[in-house]
């Protein structure tokens, strides 16, 4: 036989099997294994929360620490062009005041009955962060009354590595995140790098303009920068709070298609992650719904708060087994037959199995057989 129709043979004997073999259900195994089934209750204790996963932008960040400062030109002082005694002072510390409002009233040393007074007005709007005078005191020319700053708009000032230096430039954008304000993310722009470079801490000065409308950065804060330094399109992400495991086996919890509060620990292959997401290189599909909030929690649930098989039977209106497998004929009640020798006949899903393994097997080693025999056989001469 050639060796051409025997491969030929043992080709088609593979393919004839594979094809005719009954799906394994390996798979759906695992995934019932996987699954957590929660009661609605369960949903709202652990505050579930997902997603829905779209290829979208991915932004790669580099890390830096750093603290608020004031903004240039946003800070001023209360101060008098001449000698005298303040009788009255209106402002507070830490409190608002408005450009022009009168801030504190100096009474001149000249003579007079009364003497001359003077209303010294606030430059600009913003917060006292220094009162610096009580009503009595003497007022000189060179001494600051009162200190003003502006917090409408801040300066972040990060301590980027030297290294990363030349990879900045200005308008580059920044995430910057404050854990005295817990939760939220500042979108900022940087607007300059220093001149010199730190020697001893081997980082460089970056300075970011964060709009603060809502006066919640203040000066001397610490600040965490996730700063941008490229952009890539179409990626699968997920967000940080929804990726569970170790380094070496990374997995999340995505929403079952079928089954209300059911969650499916589903295995993923990790890229790049910056400061909010994780890319995705494998192990998701476009439309999954993965949680995010309760995705640690699902983590230590075990099966849940209901069985796979009461959520599979009130999905499907028909019992399952409790692996949440569904129930053969075979292994319904009365399915089984006997004999008039009394013996039981029924036999279970895997021997139906096994018995059609065999017989596909036969058949397509005696085609193979065929196959070898007519290939012996001499070509007719002429």
């Amino acid at each position: 036989m050639k060796p051409s129709a025997f491969t030929a043979a043992l080709l088609l004997a593979a393919f004839l099997l594979a094809s005719s073999l009954p799906a394994s259900d390996a798979g759906a195994a695992a995934r019932r294994a996987n699954t957590v089934v929660l009661d609605q209750a369960g949903v709202k204790n652990l505050r579930i929360q997902t997603v829905v996963v779209e290829p979208g932008d991915f932004e790669e960040t580099v890390f830096a620490l750093g603290r608020i400062e004031v903004y240039p030109g946003n800070r001023a002082v209360v101060s008098s062009r001449i000698a005298g005694r303040a009788t009255s002072v209106f402002i507070k510390h830490d409190h608002a005041v408005n450009k022009g409002d009168v801030a504190v009233v100096v009474e001149s040393r000249q003579v007079g009955n009364p003497p001359p007074s003077v209303e010294l007005t606030a430059p600009i709007s913003g917060l006292i962060s220094a009162v610096n005078v009580v009503p009595g005191e003497p007022v000189d020319p060179d001494k600051p009354l009162a200190e003003i700053v502006d917090l409408a708009k801040v300066y972040a000032i990060a301590r980027v590595p030297e290294q990363l230096a030349g990879r900045l430039q200005r308008g580059q954008r920044a995430h910057i995140a404050v854990a005295a304000v817990s939760g939220d993310v500042f979108p900022a722009e940087l607007e300059h790098l220093g001149v010199f470079a730190d020697p001893e801490s081997g980082t460089i000065e970056a300075a970011f303009r964060v709009a603060n409308p809502a006066l919640t950065l203040r000066p001397g804060m610490r600040a965490e920068f996730s700063i941008v330094i490229s952009k890539r399109s179409e990626v699968t992400s997920v967000p940080r709070s929804a990726l569970q495991g170790t380094p070496s086996n990374r997995y999340v919890y995505v929403k079952d298609f079928e089954l209300p509060n059911a969650f499916v620990k589903t295995a993923v292959v990790t890229g790049l992650s910056n400061d909010r997401f994780v890319e995705i290189i494998s192990g998701l599909l476009p439309a999954d719904e993965v949680v995010t909030q309760g995705a640690y929690s699902l983590a230590f649930a075990g099966g849940g708060t209901l069985s796979l098989k009461e959520a599979l039977d009130a999905a499907h209106g028909h019992e399952h087994n409790a692996d949440g497998s569904e129930i053969t004929a075979a292994a319904k009640p009365g399915a089984a037959t006997s004999t008039a020798h009394g013996h039981d006949h029924g036999h279970d899903h895997a021997d139906e199995h096994h018995d059609l393994k065999w017989k596909i097997l036969t058949g397509v080693f005696f085609v193979a057989f065929l196959i070898a025999l007519f290939a012996k056989k001499p070509a007719a001469h002429a």
